[in-house]
């Protein structure tokens, strides 16, 4: 079962957000010493990160205990307008205490396979588990941040790609024919083995695939989103009113 949050406009979904963030990091280097987070590109977590840099926000997390992921990146340099890590790193990770070492970035510079087994190597170093067989991790992220696109797809899980079912690796490459470019994303068996998902969706032109994807058939290979359930962690949709506007059941 899913957690739906419905904000009334951008801004309280933006505070909304941050505060979520916080809350769950606070919790997560009181209870065990670390709080690991991936974070999602695109425009709708940008002012989010940018937010949480903020005087008001960026005091009330120890960076110090901060592990930054990313669920997918494009398969371009680091300094790339396209790039996640960019977008990121001009938002968030330039402007707080993070240690250098604590940033997991996807190399999109990389050949994409090898960017792939690479960054599934540095997740099992930091949880354990087995991404050769697909045994998931005793102990998964902390949060993992994600949006949706207005086809439904989530990282770079898009319709119709194998990844979207993929149940041994933790990442893979993909060529995405519909926008012309490899990217390297994780896959539903790390990503369900969070302790907590995050859905941040906002604007009206996302409504209607909203509704689809929470109160539609369910069609995963169609509407990759709907695959994110995790096994033992909690789902969140983190809304404004726009978004949320089709939606019959709102809370």
């Amino acid at each position: 079962m899913s957690k739906i949050t419905v904000y009334p406009d951008n801004e309280s979904l933006i505070s909304g957000a941050a505060d979520f963030i916080i809350e769950l990091a606070a919790q997560a280097i009181a209870g065990r010493g670390r709080f690991t987070l991936a974070l999602s590109g695109g425009n709708t977590p940008q002012p989010v990160y940018a937010r949480l840099a903020t005087a008001g926000y960026r005091d009330r997390i120890d960076w110090s205990k901060v592990r930054i992921f990313f669920g997918d990146e494009r398969c371009v340099p680091p300094d790339d307008p396209e790039s996640n890590y960019l977008m990121v790193r001009t938002a968030l990770l330039d402007q707080v205490p993070l240690l250098p070492g604590n940033i997991y970035r996807i190399k999109g510079d990389e050949a994409p396979e090898k960017a792939a087994v690479d960054y599934a190597d540095a997740l099992r170093q930091t949880f354990g588990g087995d991404t050769v067989t697909g045994v998931p991790p005793p102990e998964g992220f902390d949060l993992i941040l994600l949006g949706m696109g207005d086809n439904g797809h989530t990282a770079s899980l898009f319709p119709g790609l194998a990844a979207v079912t993929e149940q041994v690796r933790w990442v893979m490459a993909q060529y995405v024919e519909v926008v012309d470019m490899w990217r390297v994303t994780m896959t539903p068996v790390i990503i369900n083995a969070a302790r907590q998902v995050a859905f941040l969706v906002s604007g009206a032109k996302k409504a209607e695939m909203l509704q689809r994807v929470l109160e539609g058939p369910y069609q995963p290979v169609v509407l990759p989103s709907q695959i994110i359930k995790p096994v033992s962690g909690e789902l969140h949709w983190l809304l404004d009113q726009p978004a949320a506007a089709k939606l019959g059941r709102k809370s």
